[in-house]
């Protein structure tokens, strides 16, 4: 049950982020920072689908966590979450197109290992 948790919390962290990216992606960049300006772009972005999509992955996550809790310890599950660096890391190339150095994908690989030893 603890490893099912996991992966909805992990997986819906996953979604979460990748779905915030590209709602936010799908406007331009920023650069006008007064308020009025900001309320406007605001507005934009929680008219977006992909938001609100993200937003109920989070939910997702948040109340898989909090199950998580309940049958495992917090040294577990706490470290446990940080799969999804290295999950993100790796989609950030392949579906976001981002451009990731050997540095990146080396520490990405530190925090799989890590979560590996103490998964066991």
């Amino acid at each position: 049950m603890r490893f099912f948790l996991l992966a909805l919390v992990v997986g819906g962290a996953v979604v979460g982020d990748l779905l915030k990216t590209l709602a936010i992606r799908q406007h331009a960049a920023v650069e006008d920072f007064r308020p009025g300006a900001l309320g406007r772009r605001l507005g934009l972005a929680f008219r977006t689908r992909r938001l609100w999509l993200s937003l109920a992955a989070y939910a997702l996550s948040f109340f898989a966590f909090l199950g998580l809790l309940s049958v495992a310890e917090v040294s577990f599950a706490v470290p446990a979450t940080a799969a999804s660096y290295a999950i993100e890391t790796a989609l950030a190339k392949w579906i976001l197109g981002e451009t990731v150095s050997r540095q990146r994908w080396a520490g990405a690989g530190v925090v799989a290992a890590g979560v590996a030893l103490i998964s066991v």
